[in-house]
């Protein structure tokens, strides 16, 4: 009887450690929220919600849509989510530099010098 009880407590525990490290590979998405973050802030800070309002808008949705899922514990959906809220500001940078971009004609090649 108490054999069984031991085994019992051996399979409960290697099932615990099992869930914990398998849980260890898909935790908290802390490095792709704070990439998403600092890609929002760039492009606001580059002027998107002027000249890209939609695509900002777009990736924060995405990166509150990212918290709401790591607050459910859906780490997946949650690292999938971020990681598009920073392509879509990045996106949203990209636009607001290129509107903002004075249109600088190609440099002229100079004529090659003649030859005495």
């Amino acid at each position: 009887m108490k054999l069984r009880r031991i085994l019992d407590l051996l399979i409960i525990a290697a099932a615990l450690l099992g869930a914990a490290l398998a849980s260890g590979c898909a935790g908290w998405p802390v490095q792709e929220m704070s990439n998403a973050r600092q890609a929002i802030v760039a492009a606001q800070k580059a002027g998107a919600e002027r000249y890209a309002p939609e695509m900002l808008a777009d990736a924060q949705k995405l990166l509150a849509s990212a918290k709401s899922h790591s607050s459910k514990g859906d780490f997946r959906m949650a690292r999938d989510a971020a990681d598009q809220a920073r392509e879509k500001a990045i996106e949203a940078r990209k636009l607001a530099e290129q509107a903002q971009a004075p249109d600088v004609p190609p440099a002229a090649t100079p004529a090659p010098e003649p030859n005495p």
